[in-house]
């Protein structure tokens, strides 16, 4: 049997914010893509993973060959582990520590036989590493805003978003 380099399904990664309310959205637009002949590397945080497994079992994430979860650390210091993390915080965190880690995930990803080579890149509206990954691996970067239209149209008169 030939290794999945040889097909050419397209791979995205997924990548949300290690919240609930972005997690959730991100997991229902990944298992779409991978319904129309993606291959699926969605992306949690170390802490959201583990949590993920304590909630739902050792065997929660077993699924199938194109559609995997892997990991990158957040850059926060261990915590509670049934403790909520600091959203300030865990934000700041994000944004100046998760781009290294991302970019060695991704290297790993494409040097590996099993998987397709990274071709795209879906990040969470506030991650921007992913934007940052997409213009160093030189691969279209789509940002995911997962809050409601609501939500959205509150941001506009404070000039976070141009119309």
């Amino acid at each position: 049997m030939g290794s999945i380099k040889a097909t050419t399904k397209p791979h995205a990664i997924c990548v949300p914010y290690p919240s609930q309310g972005h997690v959730t959205p991100m997991l229902q637009l990944s298992k779409l893509l991978h319904s129309n002949c993606f291959h699926i590397t969605f992306v949690n945080t170390e802490f959201n993973h583990k949590c993920l497994i304590r909630s739902k079992g050792p065997d929660a994430l077993k699924g199938l060959p194109d559609f995997r979860f892997e990991t990158i650390p957040d850059g926060l210091p261990p915590s509670d582990r049934d403790a909520t993390q600091d959203v300030h915080a865990l934000s700041d965190s994000t944004r100046k520590n998760c781009l290294v880690p991302f970019l060695e995930l991704v290297g790993k990803l494409n040097s590996s036989a099993e998987v397709p080579p990274v071709s795209c890149i879906v990040s969470d509206g506030v991650m921007s590493f992913g934007i940052k990954a997409a213009e160093i691996l030189g691969i279209p970067e789509v940002q995911f805003w997962t809050a409601s239209a609501c939500c959205f149209m509150g941001y506009l008169p404070h000039g976070i978003f141009a119309v």
